[in-house]
């Protein structure tokens, strides 16, 4: 495969992620006004990506990016890189974390536990346990990986260049804006001990759920953990046969 088709696929598959982040990022926003609008807004959101070709453009993007990104690592023979793209691949590597909880939390959980996607049932179940914090510094690094991949494709344009303030605004305003709204959603949500005994799944459904997590993200430690040590390994194989030739 050609640089330019693979920048190419990265393009695209990136932009179907920061499609889904932005959606996101936008539904939390929503809670601004309140928290049944925000509701809508997952509705909308599930219509979307959980139909067939959500499913298939959100994973195959997923798998692409994720791929590419493994390619990227494995291939690299040193970090020493400019500060914007230490800090793109850094997010980058974040945003996985976010689908898996996303995955867990709404197709493992719908498929194999019949639990309804629901914002105040997760808002609920997200201040209860005191992790509304750590939901929000998850959406963060996605959304900056995508402004500056982004950026980093559009920088050469002059109408790019001349709108840069405004970009600039809008990377700082968003994940802002969504975090007043999810904050404003917490507020709105009922987090008594019978609330939050409705919207909590059963200890069974609970163990299951956390199974899955903890699988997933060991898996993906573990992948990226071996593609960096194979690449080294392949480095210094390539070094030591070019000092023997």
């Amino acid at each position: 495969m050609t640089d330019r088709a693979i920048r190419r696929l990265r393009l695209a598959s990136g932009l179907v992620l920061f499609a889904y982040i932005s959606a996101h990022l936008i539904n939390h926003a929503l809670g601004v006004i309140s928290l049944d609008l925000a509701e809508r807004g997952l509705g909308l959101a599930v219509l979307i990506w959980h139909s067939r070709l959500g499913t298939v453009l959100l994973y195959g993007a997923a798998a692409i990016h994720f791929g590419l990104a493994l390619r990227t690592v494995f291939l690299r023979r040193h970090w020493n890189l400019p500060v914007i793209e230490i800090i793109r691949l850094a997010s980058g590597f974040t945003l996985p974390f976010l689908l898996i909880g996303h995955v867990v939390a709404t197709r493992v959980a719908g498929v194999f536990f019949d639990i309804p996607s629901s914002y105040g049932r997760v808002v609920t179940l997200l201040v209860a346990s005191g992790s509304q914090g750590w939901q929000l510094a998850l959406l963060t690094p996605g959304w900056l990986h995508g402004c500056l991949g982004l950026w980093i494709t559009l920088r050469r344009f002059d109408w790019a260049r001349r709108l840069k303030p405004a970009l600039i605004t809008v990377l700082v305003a968003m994940p802002l804006v969504a975090a007043f709204g999810f904050l404003r959603m917490a507020n709105e949500v009922d987090v008594g001990p019978l609330a939050v005994a409705m919207r909590q799944p059963s200890a069974e459904a609970r163990a299951g759920l956390i199974a899955w997590q903890t699988s997933l993200t060991r898996g993906y430690l573990v992948v990226i953990g071996l593609t960096l040590v194979a690449g080294q390994l392949r480095h210094r194989w390539m070094a030591r046969q070019s000092q023997e030739t």
